[in-house]
């Protein structure tokens, strides 16, 4: 008999790593500006809106880092570059099976390598799975 492989919700990733919803921690930056929430949340929405559906062409090797309110992960930081390994032409859905949670059916189109910043493994070149439309070219 075949032996299936292992498929991890986001949800159990996390739990694996040490991160749940009995431990949240934020996804924001302690220096990440959030001037554009004080005023007219409606143009903050449309302003992020906008940011999302801007696409960018990646190719492996292109450096890239998140756009402005668009981070749903914690890795890698903002302003922080990671280099482009693949671009599916296929996207890969997230398997979070909860339609409440924020990976839910997300696409994952980009393969993104960082270096990783603690240890175990601190400066070793590790790949995540991203949607790609949060993501602009990296400038220094």
């Amino acid at each position: 008999m075949k032996q299936r492989p292992n498929h991890l919700s986001s949800r159990e990733l996390l739990a694996r790593i040490g991160l749940n919803e009995d431990d949240p921690r934020s996804l924001l930056d302690d220096d990440e500006p959030l001037e554009d929430l004080n005023g007219d949340l409606g143009a903050a929405l449309r302003d992020r809106y906008r940011l999302l559906t801007t696409a960018h062409r990646f190719a492996p090797g292109d450096l890239v880092t998140w756009k402005p309110g668009l981070k749903n992960k914690r890795h890698p930081h903002y302003g922080q570059p990671a280099v482009v390994i693949e671009v599916l032409d296929t996207p890969v859905l997230d398997r979070e099976d909860e339609a409440g949670s924020t990976y839910f059916r997300e696409p994952l189109d980009l393969v993104l390598g960082l270096i990783w910043d603690s240890d175990p493994g601190r400066g070793e070149l590790i790949s995540f799975h991203y949607d790609s439309r949060r993501f602009q070219p990296w400038q220094e």
